[in-house]
This record gives structure tokens, sequence and C-alpha cells, in this order.
């Protein structure tokens, strides 16, 4: 079941071209602090979710989906947090041990000690870039989706440890933050009413 994302795991001999590809990368990841945006969500079975989400570096994300979808995604402080009431579990898990913890690190360097880059596809218009931890490469795989001119990350895909794909398209992107910490706190929907994010 874990052959598919362990498929990439192998870090990639670069060229000077991917060099300097990552070099541009990481400049302008490390340039974007926070973001607002629209996103659409694609899970493996084909199955589509929208919703917006906030991102600010390091390490905080929440993405709220869009009603009737109850479901929340927070990053913060160190963890990430998933609740489904439908299923009645809120999951909590270290950021650093998921391959998103990657992008939203405090300086993103994606040739560190601790991340490798596993492989890169360029298209016309498009540069992607496939990441995993070294270390724990059986926890999946972080593909990110650059448009080129000018560029900007337009999507990503987590690849999990069973071989999954969950696609998100980022649309509507806009620069924002700082955010208050707030909104990157997990608080059970009921109990939040003190705190709207806001459009």
């Amino acid at each position: 079941m874990s052959a598919p994302a362990l498929a990439q795991t192998t870090p990639l001999a670069l060229t000077p071209d991917d060099q300097t590809l990552i070099s541009q990368v990481e400049t302008y990841l490390n340039a974007e602090k926070g973001l607002t945006a629209n996103f659409l969500q694609v899970a493996d079975d084909g199955s589509t979710r929208t919703g917006k989400a906030w991102l600010e570096r390091p390490g905080k994300m929440r993405f709220e989906y869009d009603p009737p979808d109850p479901q929340l995604l927070v990053a913060g402080f160190g963890e990430l947090t998933y609740y489904d009431p439908q299923l009645g579990q809120t999951s909590n898990i270290p950021l650093s041990s998921t391959p998103l913890g990657i992008l939203l690190a405090k300086h993103v360097d994606l040739t560190s000690a601790g991340v490798a880059v596993t492989a890169i596809t360029r298209a016309p218009g498009e540069d992607d870039i496939t990441l995993v931890r070294k270390g724990k490469e059986a926890e999946g795989t972080l593909t990110l989706v650059f448009a080129t001119d000018p560029l900007e990350l337009r999507q990503w895909v987590v690849t999990d440890a069973q071989g999954h794909q969950t696609r998100v398209s980022l649309y509507d992107v806009a620069p924002g933050g700082p955010y208050p910490d707030s909104l990157f706190q997990f608080t059970a929907p009921g109990n939040n009413s003190n705190f709207n994010p806001g459009g």
C-alpha cells in the first residue's frame, strides 16, 4: 500500500538549472509572509470541496470549508488540527510530521538537512517541485506547483503514506497578515463567536 508514496523519495541529483529554480522559489516563498486565498480541493476519489484559506509563516494555516461542509483544518503553534464533526473526531498531529510543515517553515530551505527534492517537472508556464522530509519519507510527499511568469504558488499536492493524493488549488490570492493568533487556534464551532476572520 505504501509503494505509491515512496516512489519519489530518492533525492534528485540537481542540475544547475534545477538549483537556479529552487533558489528562485525559496526567495519567493520567504518573501511571502502571509496570504489569503480561495481554494479548490480535489481528493483522491475525485470529490471536490471549496473554501477560504489563510496562511502565515511560520507555521500557521487555516482552511475553512464552504457550507454545508462543516470540517475545519487549522495549523498553529506546532500542531495541525483537523476537525470532522460528522465523525465526531478532532485529530492533532505535530506540524513537523506533515509535508505541509515544509511550506510553513520560518525559513523555507528546500535543500536543507531535513528536506530533499525528489522530482522537478517543467511544463509550459508551470514548474512542479516534489519534496519529502528526510527520515520521514513514509509520511508522504509534497509537490508545489508554480506558475512561471510571474513566479507564483498556484497549487500543492499532498501524497500520504498510502499513496492517496489531495490537490489544493489557490485562486484570488492576496497578500495578508499579520493575523490575530485566534485565527490559528482551534475552537469547536459554537465557541468562537468572539472572532470572525471575515472576507
